[in-house]
């Protein structure tokens, strides 16, 4: 029989799932969530700075981080959870470009709950902050083993690079607080150049190549290391480099708000968080570095009360029903 005559085998599919299969607890926890937890804490030592600089009681400071701080602790919880189930999962994430920034963003967070701790719990901020800067530096450890195996495309230098390469500034804050002077001078005088080289290297890609829309606030990390920087360099007292670290972040700042529609071009997106930390960041430098950068400084805490805890919010409402690690595609244990 020809086969224009051939009986055709009717095709089977599957039968659906009933009920449909629900992944396990913490399966696929996203880890662009501790992007705007991160935010959230730079925010609380923020508005400390700021209520220092009013010379009012830094009551509200502390209440609110008594809630971002567990926040925090809580969503290290599900991703440790998420990591037992399945330890491949954190390479699978590395994989994704805004994942990889939120694991970086883990980390970081751990530092500036030890900065937010240091008045409250010494003992206890000690403790965190040498399990960040350790956790951190494995992780550092666990990008570069799989951008090795990954195609040289995979690899290029992008914003977040600043998150895993320079995120240990963040524990220098902390540093000072507890008194350990010279481990933030080290964190600085480490961070500092490769901060600057990154940078020097992301200026001249974006004269000749434009990201794509989606990852387009990506770039507003670019903030996040100037104004860090700056806040360390006011702590040690090294008041000229604080200025050139802040002025340089003014100059960022601006052309970010100057380019804002080209930035957001893509649409509301969870990589919108990406605008939390640099923010608050940004507006805790001027703070902390104090003189004629103290109005400026309450101004931007004022934009970041309205903006960070907003932002964080669209983030973090889809978390629960899995609408976060779909949109960002997080791994699945």
């Amino acid at each position: 029989m020809s086969g224009s005559h051939a009986r055709q085998r009717p095709k089977i599919y599957p039968p659906p799932e009933f009920p449909p299969r629900r992944p396990k607890l913490f399966a696929r926890t996203p880890p662009v969530v501790f992007s705007v937890i991160l935010g959230l804490l730079g925010l609380v030592l923020a508005l400390g700075a700021g209520l220092r600089a009013l010379a009012l009681p830094t009551d509200v400071a502390n209440l609110a981080a008594g809630l971002v701080v567990p926040l925090w602790g809580f969503a290290v919880l599900a991703y440790v959870v998420k990591l037992f189930r399945r330890p491949g999962t954190l390479l699978e994430d590395l994989r994704v470009l805004p994942a990889r920034g939120g694991i970086a963003a883990a980390t970081m967070g751990g530092m500036a709950a030890a900065a937010v701790l240091v008045p409250i719990a010494p003992d206890l901020a000690w403790g965190l902050l040498v399990a960040s800067l350790v956790a951190h530096g494995l992780h550092v450890l666990a990008l570069t083993f799989l951008l090795y195996r990954l195609p040289p495309e995979a690899g290029a230098l992008n914003p977040t690079c600043h998150m895993s390469l320079v995120g240990p500034i963040v524990g220098a804050a902390a540093a000072v607080g507890l008194g350990a002077d010279r481990l933030a001078d080290v964190l600085f005088l480490v961070t500092l150049p490769i901060a600057a080289v990154i940078w020097a290297i992301s200026a001249l890609r974006l004269w000749s190549d434009q990201p794509p829309a989606p990852l387009r606030p990506l770039l507003a990390i670019h903030l996040a290391p100037a104004g860090l920087l700056a806040g360390v360099a006011a702590l040690l007292g090294q008041d000229g480099i604080a200025d050139g670290m802040l002025v340089l972040a003014s100059v960022i700042a601006i052309a970010l708000v100057v380019r804002l529609p080209w930035l957001l071009a893509s649409g509301r997106s969870p990589l919108w968080g990406s605008f939390t930390f640099p923010v608050s960041a940004f507006a805790g430098a001027m703070l902390t570095a104090g003189g004629p950068w103290t109005a400026p400084g309450l101004v931007m805490l004022a934009v970041a009360l309205v903006v960070v805890p907003a932002l964080a919010w669209q983030v973090l409402k889809e978390w629960p029903g899995g609408t976060l690690a779909a949109r960002t595609n997080a791994a699945e244990a």
